[in-house]
């Protein structure tokens, strides 16, 4: 199958077209796909895009490289907190500029939890194609997305209680995990395996990592096969029904526990919002045996 491929919003994100699939690709191989600002509105755009070519019936959402992604980018030379972006998920002021909880409080509405919800009601079906790692934020990018196919090698960690933060911005946890599940991952922060995760009930295939390409794309085109209209008014359903047994309201009670969180490490520190963690402490701690 002949594919065209081309950037999307610079190269920070690759957009392919593989017949009625469109492959939308982090490409920060050399940060682990670290997920900066620059790179959410690149996937905004890329998924904008999909959804506005009426040949697109099923987005992949993959990560160049040897890993998914890293999460969110607190540590690499591209990491870009102090700069403005055209916000698209929320009214609401711009971040820079502001001072405290007011600055945190913008920013992550927009980028984090407003844009996950932005993608999760995307009307057409997504699949998140994940080797490697899947950490933290990368959670939130995997779980917005309706199914997920990984690879043997795949783990996954929400480490961010170390931070005394519970958990990440958008906290779907009890749904993805199951509330049992849900608090071991957060109360070890330890790495959990594509097996586990798939016992739990968060991934819908585990497959061999060199397989993990074809087998994405065999499940995509095979879901390409059905009307749109009706991938459409199924997803909402399923959606609907979530938001039904609490995930939204949920959502909204823990991101304010969230900046709580931020603002209390923020007053014991004299300003480090993120309790003296930075990515590589994050990283090693995560580490098994460590």
């Amino acid at each position: 199958m002949t594919a065209e491929a081309e950037t999307a919003t610079g190269d920070i994100v690759l957009y392919e077209r593989r017949g009625a699939v469109a492959v939308v690709t982090m490409n920060r191989p050399e940060y682990r796909n670290a997920q900066n600002s620059a790179m959410t509105y690149a996937l905004d755009a890329a998924f904008t895009r999909a959804v506005e070519d009426e040949e697109v019936k099923v987005i992949v959402l993959a990560g160049a490289g040897k890993h998914f992604s890293a999460g969110h980018d607190i540590g690499t030379p591209g990491r870009d907190v102090d700069v403005s972006f055209d916000r698209k998920a929320v009214l609401w002021w711009d971040h820079v500029g502001r001072a405290g909880g007011d600055q945190r409080f913008a920013r992550e509405s927009e980028v984090y939890l407003g844009m996950c919800r932005r993608w999760r009601e995307i009307p057409k079906p997504m699949i998140a194609s994940v080797q490697g790692a899947c950490i933290a934020g990368a959670l939130m990018l995997a779980w917005v997305c309706d199914l997920i196919v990984a690879s043997e090698d795949a783990f996954f960690a929400d480490p961010v209680v170390r931070m005394g933060i519970p958990g990440v911005e958008y906290f779907a946890h009890p749904w993805m995990l199951g509330p049992r599940a849900a608090k071991e991952v957060l109360f070890t922060g330890e790495r959990f395996t594509a097996a586990q995760a798939q016992q739990w009930g968060m991934l819908n295939r585990v497959v061999p990592r060199a397989e993990l390409t074809e087998r994405t794309l065999a499940l995509a085109d095979t879901i390409a096969g059905m009307p749109s209209f009706g991938l459409a008014l199924a997803k909402k359903a399923v959606n609907q029904a979530e938001d039904l047994m609490g995930m939204r309201s949920g959502m909204d009670s823990v991101f304010g526990l969230h900046h709580f969180a931020h603002a209390h490490n923020a007053e014991l520190s004299g300003g480090d919002s993120l309790g003296g963690q930075d990515a590589r402490s994050m990283r090693d701690a995560n580490r098994p045996g460590s």
